[in-house]
């Protein structure tokens, strides 16, 4: 997916005609309203994006983490996952002519890959379309309502799609003034095996064994948030959890990289006290973040520091002495 930055508005041009188009549309302003209040941040819609994304990937099964790497079916098949887990999450109703019922209309899912390149089909001319694009490269989506009136986006520069026996209009740039935008250019959370430099990224999947895959990820990529699929991805395994915790035989991540002087605190409590002493950054929910460490020094200076098992421990760069082991961390 390429971000399109020349077909967007200003944010607050984009502001200004979503009032005015609820304004002048009463329906449309329903709907709207029904969005900010279900979800006033936008971050439960941001959630299901990034999870539709990541279900195309696949990366349990596949290894994949580029939407690039997906077959043209699958591609095509986005737009229809982004509609079923919308309504999953938000449990609308369905349409009788289009895809949902929100407040009492009708409404139509579109999703686009390119940011205005939604299809409209004939049967949804003067109904509403909910329009959503998403680009993980760009770590950016956007969600809109648009009245599919004809006339007024004829006049904008609606285009037939040439070769389409049914005759779909596409969108483009010369009609995006005329979203009522819920949420527009939002961050998308980070894909951070698509963001890795690629020297990174190969090491990473370099291993054969999800073990060792997983133990290098958190060796190779320090003090940043690592969500879970990230794990699942490279351990290409059910357990994928698993591949972190503490065992017996020292063999998973935690354990293994506590004797050569990692700490991997993960998402409970006592876990996020300890990276938030470290400096951050913190895991949240279904996150885990790795830090190399070492005993507080004088040469340390006034960097964060935190107790575990009765000594000062500071987070040190890929140039400096860990010590090892690392200590133990708190209960979860």
């Amino acid at each position: 997916m390429t971000a399109h930055q020349d077909e967007t508005l200003p944010l607050d041009i984009a502001a200004v005609t979503a009032i005015t188009s609820s304004e002048n549309d009463a329906e449309l302003a329903r709907v709207r309203d029904y969005f900010l209040e279900a979800d006033p941040d936008g971050q439960v819609f941001a959630t299901i994006l990034r999870d539709t994304i990541d279900q195309l990937l696949d990366g349990e099964n596949t290894g994949r983490y580029d939407w690039r790497q997906l077959h043209k079916t699958e591609k095509t098949h986005a737009g229809t996952l982004v509609e079923i887990n919308l309504q999953r999450r938000f449990n609308f109703e369905g349409g009788r002519d289009m895809d949902y019922k929100i407040a009492g209309v009708e409404v139509d899912c579109k999703f686009s890959q390119d940011l205005g390149g939604w299809m409209i089909p004939p049967e949804a001319m003067g109904e509403i379309c909910l329009v959503v694009w998403a680009d993980d490269q760009a770590k950016q989506w956007s969600a809109g309502l648009i009245r599919a009136d004809e006339e007024r986006l004829t006049r904008n520069g609606l285009v037939t799609r040439k070769g389409n026996r049914d005759h779909k209009y596409r969108l483009n740039k010369s009609n995006l003034h005329l979203v009522s935008w819920l949420w527009h250019l939002r961050p998308l959370k980070e894909n951070l095996l698509l963001h890795l430099d690629a020297e990174t990224r190969e090491a990473l999947y370099e291993p054969k064994s999800g073990q060792k895959r997983v133990n290098e990820l958190f060796r190779k990529v320090q003090r940043r948030r690592i969500d879970r699929n990230v794990v699942r991805t490279l351990a290409q395994q059910h357990d994928y959890m698993a591949r972190v915790r503490d065992d017996k035989n020292r063999t998973r991540a935690r354990p293994a990289l506590r004797e050569e002087g990692y700490l991997i605190p993960g998402d409970s409590r006592s876990h996020q006290a300890v990276a938030e002493a470290l400096g951050g950054p913190i895991p949240e929910k279904g996150e885990f973040v790795s830090f190399r460490v070492a005993r507080a020094q004088p040469h340390h200076g006034d960097r964060p520091s935190v107790e575990l098992d009765g000594v000062n421990w500071v987070a040190v760069g890929p140039d400096e002495e860990a010590d090892r082991p690392a200590p133990m961390l708190p209960p979860r």
